[in-house]
């Protein structure tokens, strides 16, 4: 898979952007805020219609633009080719007036090949893996960012995996009202069958996803780890079910983090039938709490290296290490799961790593069909690099080639 034309229109500081880019290493380089990452940002807004730099996509609306207008338009267009087949992919956010005194409502549109599209319908379709040095929080953040992590990654890669997302969450929400009701009211807990059925079903597909992923990703990771720590050190991806479908040993409440856990195993009906099982024994507490207190919404992804965990005890320089690793494995394993490899995005990469890295990365994202850098020194890349790349200046919001 690789992009062929980029347009982007009122998107942060681009009030214009035309790009033809060629199925090779592109080197965006000049001085910083004259919107290298933004171009980034764009590619990946396309495949996970989401920002890696904020939630709010209001941001990323050309800033004079939302402010000389009621009506505000950005757009974001790719024409991409996957396997034999030449598609397009848009975006557009509208920011209009809602009839309250200066109010404003964005509203998002996908369209795919002319078609609108859901996003639920759309993610998968054109692919991309982006590594930032700030994306450091997948190991030190909170859990909540490690889903995210998994959810982002998952959702363009398992065709239906968003849309059991949305209903999980769209249920879940509907139980925790549920929940809150029948604390302050009371009322027969029965009445949280019909729930209880949509979390079982959605949530107990979700954690045998979740399974299946981490394991495939570890196994790539660690590889990677290994290469890159020179064999001193053993990264393992230990993941943390809210709701753990393997019975714990000997009566335990928990396991040691350090414990390794096999649950490749496990069949979708027996983590069913014991999510369900548990749902029923923890009602009264959840009608007492007003939440619900188990399933994917709360589970937990930890890297250990040796068995220490990075997100506590990790330096900056194994976090960099684990968190490239992660992303190297990420791209093959999408490459495994989908047949094709994602478009490779790396923002200031280069400066985070001593030469033995940067000499690794760049070994590894040779295979890829297309990858595209961000830096402000050409230096920091091997000259036969350089020349063999693509460079385009970026300065005040123009793309110079």
């Amino acid at each position: 898979m690789f992009l062929k034309h980029l347009s982007l229109t009122n998107f942060r500081n681009f009030t214009r952007l035309d790009l033809e880019i060629p199925q090779r290493v592109v080197l965006l380089t000049g001085a910083n805020a004259q919107g290298k990452t933004s171009v980034l940002e764009a590619i990946y807004f396309l495949a996970a219609f989401t920002s890696f730099q904020t939630y709010a996509d209001r941001q990323i609306i050309n800033f004079h633009e939302a402010r000389k207008t009621s009506l505000a338009v950005t757009r974001l267009v790719a024409d991409y080719q996957r396997g034999k087949s030449k598609h397009r992919i848009e975006v557009r956010l509208i920011l209009e007036p809602t009839g309250v005194v200066n109010g404003q409502r964005l509203r998002k549109e996908i369209l795919l090949d002319g078609v609108k599209k859901p996003v639920n319908d759309a993610i998968g379709h054109f692919n991309a893996v982006i590594f930032v040095p700030q994306m450091s929080q997948i190991i030190e953040g909170a859990p909540e960012d490690r889903r995210h992590y998994l959810n982002l990654a998952l959702a363009q890669s398992t065709p239906a995996y968003a849309r059991v997302l949305s209903e999980y969450n769209h249920a879940l929400t509907q139980r925790n009202a549920l929940l809150k009701s029948l604390g302050e009211r009371g009322g027969s807990g029965d009445q949280l069958e019909v729930w209880d059925d949509a979390l079982t079903r959605l949530g107990s597909q979700i954690i045998l996803w979740r399974i299946e992923a981490i394991q495939q990703i570890e196994r790539l990771a660690s590889r990677v780890h290994h290469e890159l720590t020179h064999g001193t050190e053993i990264l393992r991806l230990s993941y943390e079910p809210a709701f753990d479908p393997l019975p714990k040993p000997n009566g335990q409440l928990g396991l040691k983090m350090d414990t390794i856990v096999d649950r490749s195993r496990l069949e979708l009906d027996e983590i069913q039938s014991g999510f369900r099982e548990r749902l029923h024994e923890l009602r009264s507490e959840e009608i007492a709490r007003g939440v619900t207190t188990i399933g994917p919404h709360r589970d937990e992804l930890r890297f250990l290296a040796n068995d220490v965990d990075l997100g506590d005890y990790g330096s900056r320089g194994q976090v960099r290490t684990t968190l490239l690793a992660l992303k190297l494995a990420e791209v093959n394993w999408m490459k495994d799961r989908t047949g094709e490899w994602p478009v490779i995005l790396l923002d200031e990469v280069m400066a985070e790593l001593d030469v033995q890295r940067r000499a690794d990365l760049l070994k590894y994202v040779g295979e890829s069909e297309q990858v595209l850098f961000t830096t402000t020194d050409l230096n920091l890349f091997a000259p036969e690099f350089v020349e063999r790349a693509e460079v385009w200046r970026v300065e005040s919001g123009r793309v110079e080639k």
